[in-house]
């Protein structure tokens, strides 16, 4: 079961469907598509959210993408992320999954930590933690790659593995830091991207 503020915060953002543009939907049903047709082969699929730092949009992906497809019951999905460059998950980003629910601890120490995200009373996991798209914890090969902002995009203009490569800028949260909406911004852009991996999902049959 999924905690009680997530699921508050979910049944909020399904309602937002509508606000989503249908280009925009017709870009993210490519990864429903993805997912079907994985699933018709009997095969896990498998999602890559990709930006440049790997510090805020692209674990927000991993994070919600994993969410989601629990939400519409397809529990043998597997999401990661990856960066063209490794840093460390964002603090501020971290701070608005705690806030919106997310059970959120720490495993290590030092520059870049990683850390277990939790979202359903069966205790599900997602770790987090800053690397480079090609990282030997992310797939190989057969994968979805979701790419979270220009730069990333334009910067990879090929990920050797990919199934299905597909774009989805959100504006980077960056912008806010240190000012009066940096609190509010961040939860924003969290909503926004939690929005669109729900509506992948509930495309999914």
């Amino acid at each position: 079961m999924i905690y009680p503020e997530i699921s508050a915060f979910i049944d909020d953002a399904v309602k937002s469907f509508d606000a989503i543009p249908s280009e925009r939907k017709s870009v993210l049903e490519k990864i429903s598509a993805y997912v079907q047709s994985s699933l018709a082969q009997s095969k896990n699929p498998e999602l890559i959210y990709i930006c440049t730092h790997n510090s805020r949009r692209s674990h927000y992906g991993q994070v919600w993408a994993k969410v989601a497809a629990a939400y519409f019951g397809f529990p043998n999905v597997f999401t990661y992320s990856g960066g063209t460059e490794a840093t460390a998950f964002n603090p501020n980003a971290i701070q608005a999954l705690r806030s919106i629910g997310f059970k959120i601890d720490q495993d290590a120490e030092g520059s870049n930590p990683y850390y277990s995200i939790k979202f359903n009373e069966e205790g599900t996991e997602i770790i987090c933690f800053s690397k480079k798209y090609d990282h030997v914890s992310n797939p190989r090969f057969d994968f979805c790659a979701v790419m979270t902002c220009t730069e990333a995009d334009g910067a990879c203009p090929m990920i050797a593995g990919a199934e299905v490569r597909v774009s989805t800028p959100y504006v980077d949260p960056k912008k806010s830091d240190g000012t009066p909406e940096q609190d509010q911004t961040y939860i924003d852009r969290s909503k926004q991207i939690a929005t669109e991996c729900l509506y992948v999902f509930s495309k999914v049959k």
